[in-house]
């Protein structure tokens, strides 16, 4: 088809005009038409060619300025989606729009690049739809779903007039950021819920109950529900665990209690170690610390049960036995006590003890621990005395080495030679250079026993009597019989002075014959290999020599006893613990005249 304003186009209109008028005018010439009739008919045709003519130039010119209008509404449309994508590196067909004649061309340029702009818009709108519901919901799980930041509200509404690579990656950013921050609080969370998944294993105790009460999502997740990461479910099982963790404290410390109770019965009843190894479970906890306690259930109030009521049964058993072994650590302390010779604390007798514990004023357990207090305080006191006790002993051996030569010194046979005669005399010979050393140990028992009691502020007791008052006697006792010894030598010089005036004046008498040696020796007896040895002989209380006091005769005395013991008789007296050289001259003026006598040596 020809272009309207084409000169191929006027040609053939002009053509067409010019045999239609001719035609026309055939026509007119034909009815005869006037010439007026025929110039008004030509006016009227032109008019309306006009009025077609002007009719479609309007509609020409509407048409133009719809282009126009589509042409501009494209270009900002183009413009807005540019300026929202941030694309501002595309050609527009604004800047080429003195290069174009056509707005058809125009519209034809912008609509694909429109279109293109338009769907790459929804995938950034879909993106950022995305993003946003991601940012929502962890920010949501975040805050709780309580409440979002107006800052976040009011970016997000912004995203459709900011569709930019800029924005998005300011997005995504945020979002990586929340994130990181829902993985760091998962992993807080999960954290304290395997820690309060141990502490309530330990203690026995419901963790779904436990954590359910914190936050239904923390257990039971399998329904669909997301795990709350708010930090209100972090403070409430920060919470729960102090909370976990003041139980499991308390809880640790009443076991420990009970076990320790658990070991003294054990101790106290003798129980056997398989018995012991049953509640191995429990007594492991004395040796472990709070953090290294995790066995489950080794904390659960059955456990503690189970202990308590074995403390319990434990302590009726003991109440039953108690009574014996008080009686038994007073047994202990009364042996202690007459080994040392310390005399025991009265207020534990056996008799009060067992009145105490029927009459239930005293606690058996104290009154036990009071029994080994002292037996611990006897001990003590002893290691004390040893010095002192060793030289009582040394006292004592010489002692009883002065008795057994007074017995000797009174055996008429003790000259006569026989089978071990000889072992006899040098036993004879050392205990004579032992009594002779009696004097001196006295003098520095007493000293030593001063000494102590300066230093103790306490009197030193030997079976409940003051040691320095038993030795004081002794010295005067022992003075006494010095002095009737003296008194007995000078009487039996008188009867011999006596006895050789009679016979100058009437005559002497002939002495009986003496044994011979085949006869059995008065007051001996034969030992192992054969020799004799001197029998010890008993003196009655009304012999003449009073008794030298000793610790061991003095504390079954006591004073009254021993005063009565004191009283000096006339009748004659044993040589008893005189020096060597006394005993000798003793020997020769009261048997140096007997036939069959051995030499002085």
């Amino acid at each position: 088809m020809l272009a309207i304003g084409s000169p191929n186009y006027s040609v053939r209109t002009s053509t067409s005009c010019n045999a239609l008028l001719r035609e026309l005018q055939q026509i007119w010439s034909d009815i005869g038409e006037s010439e007026a009739e025929k110039d008004r008919i030509l006016m009227e045709l032109e008019r309306e060619c006009l009025e077609v003519y002007r009719r479609k130039v309007e509609e020409a010119a509407n048409a133009k300025a719809r282009l126009h209008q589509a042409v501009a509404a494209k270009e900002a449309e183009l413009a807005t989606l540019m300026a929202a994508l941030g694309e501002l590196n595309i050609h527009s067909p604004i800047q080429t729009e003195k290069r174009s004649t056509s707005l058809k061309e125009k519209l034809a340029s912008i609509a694909p690049l429109v279109e293109d702009l338009r769907t790459k818009k929804e995938e950034r709108m879909k993106q950022f739809a995305d993003i946003k519901a991601q940012i929502e919901k962890i920010s949501g799980e975040i805050s709780g779903y309580d409440h979002l930041s107006n800052s976040l509200i009011n970016s997000l509404s912004l995203e459709e007039e900011d569709l930019s690579l800029r924005r998005i990656t300011e997005c995504q950013t945020h979002l990586r950021t929340l994130q990181k921050e829902k993985s760091d609080r998962l992993n807080r969370v999960l954290e304290y819920v395997n820690e309060v998944h141990s502490i309530c294993g330990v203690l026995g105790l419901d963790f779904g109950q436990t954590v359910s009460d914190v936050h239904p999502s923390l257990h039971g997740t399998a329904m669909g529900h997301s795990t709350n990461i708010s930090n209100s479910t972090l403070e409430g099982l920060e919470h729960a665990i102090v909370k976990l963790k003041a139980e499991r404290k308390i809880r640790i410390q009443k076991l420990k209690d009970i076990v320790v109770s658990l070991f003294e019965l054990w101790n106290l009843m003798d129980s056997p170690i398989q018995y012991k190894n049953s509640f191995s479970k429990i007594t492991s906890i004395l040796r472990l610390s709070e953090s290294e306690i995790t066995e489950p259930g080794v904390l659960s109030t059955e456990v503690i049960e189970q202990a308590s009521t074995e403390v319990e049964r434990l302590t009726k058993l003991k109440a039953t036995r108690m009574k014996e072994l008080v009686l038994k650590k007073r047994s202990e302390l009364e042996e202690i006590c007459k080994m040392t010779h310390i005399e025991p604390d009265t207020s534990t007798a056996a008799e009060k003890s067992n009145a105490m514990i029927d009459s239930g004023l005293v606690d058996p357990s104290e009154l036990l621990a009071n029994i080994e207090a002292q037996i611990v305080k006897v001990k003590d006191e002893a290691l004390s005395r040893k010095d002192i006790m060793d030289r009582i002993d040394r006292w004592l051996y010489a002692c009883e080495e002065e008795k057994w030569l007074e017995e000797y010194n009174q055996d008429d046979n003790r000259y006569n030679a026989g089978r071990g005669a000889h072992i006899i005399l040098k036993r004879a010979e050392r205990a004579r250079v032992t009594v002779s050393k009696i004097p001196a140990i006295v003098d520095n028992l007493i000293n030593r026993t001063l000494a102590w009691e300066e230093e103790k502020k306490i009197f030193f007791l030997y079976d409940g009597v003051r040691l320095v008052s038993i030795l004081d006697d002794y010295k005067l006792t022992r003075v006494q019989r010095e002095e009737e010894k003296k008194r007995y030598r000078d009487q039996k010089k008188m009867q011999d002075l006596l006895l050789t005036e009679k016979e100058a004046i009437y005559g002497s008498k002939p002495s009986p014959r003496k044994s011979n040696s085949f006869r059995k020796p008065n007051g001996c007896r034969a030992n192992g290999n054969g020799s004799m040895t001197p029998t010890p002989r008993r003196n009655s209380i009304g012999s003449g020599t009073p008794e030298l006091l000793t610790p061991r005769s003095y504390s079954s005395r006591q004073n009254g006893h021993f005063r009565e013991m004191r009283r000096l008789s006339t009748a004659p007296l044993n040589f008893v613990a005189i020096s060597k050289e006394d005993t000798m001259s003793s020997y020769t003026s009261v048997c140096g005249s007997e036939p069959g006598s051995p030499p002085q040596g």
